[in-house]
């Protein structure tokens, strides 16, 4: 535990611990994920209340945004480090993605629980994102874009592979303005829980075996 009297934002939930891949799994099947907190000293696990969760019914994409997808290419799984660097970009606003964190879903990753979607232009990794899945639940962590609309795709991408699956639960942790556009919204705790139990439990996307 961090020694320094530090006011703790809503949705903290524990402090500490480290991020080996058992840990970080049982993490997720409590509902909570880790996010590190600017002058804490140590690792914050958060479980937001009310959760954001994109609902893959409402997921409309508008015409540009159609358009984008028609002038993607996507991949799954092809280049999840240079995702992640992607992601942990420092000149990106608010960056919170350490080496620490990299390197434990790098793990996770080696080990089959967490994926990334590439987004490909003209042969250039221009966007993506990557999360943890467990069943038909896909937990997204973080996404990037350096082309319009490039983040945007890579959603799309995971909202087709999660939607024949029925009990399917897409986190995204908070219904930011962004994702709310794109079919978010937010969820009690409880219900959110009892979800994200039931996801857990199903056959997902991610399974080996599976065709994507």
């Amino acid at each position: 535990m961090p020694t320094r009297n530090i006011a703790y934002p809503d949705g903290v939930v524990a402090v500490g611990g480290d991020m080996e891949p058992e840990a970080l799994l049982a993490a997720y099947r409590a509902g909570m994920f880790p996010m590190p907190l600017k002058g804490s000293g140590s690792m914050v696990w958060w479980s937001p209340d009310p959760r954001g969760v994109l609902h893959l019914e409402r997921f409309l994409p508008s015409r540009s945004l159609r358009r984008s997808i028609r002038r993607y290419e996507t991949t799954i799984d092809q280049c999840f480090q240079e995702v992640v660097e992607g992601c942990a970009d420092p000149s990106r606003p608010h960056g919170w993605i350490t080496p620490t964190v990299a390197r434990a879903y790098t793990r996770l990753h080696e080990l089959g629980w967490a994926h990334s979607i590439e987004v490909w232009y003209e042969g250039e990794l221009v966007g993506g994102m990557y999360g943890v899945a467990i069943g038909a639940f896909f937990a997204g962590e973080s996404m990037f874009h350096r082309r319009r609309d490039a983040s945007k795709v890579a959603v799309a991408r995971m909202v087709e592979l999660l939607k024949p699956y029925r009990e399917a639960v897409f986190d995204v942790q908070w219904a930011t303005p962004h994702l709310v556009s794109l079919g978010a919204g937010e969820i009690g705790r409880e219900e959110y829980l009892c979800r994200m139990s039931t996801a857990t439990e199903q056959p997902g996307p991610f399974d080996p075996g599976v065709k994507r």
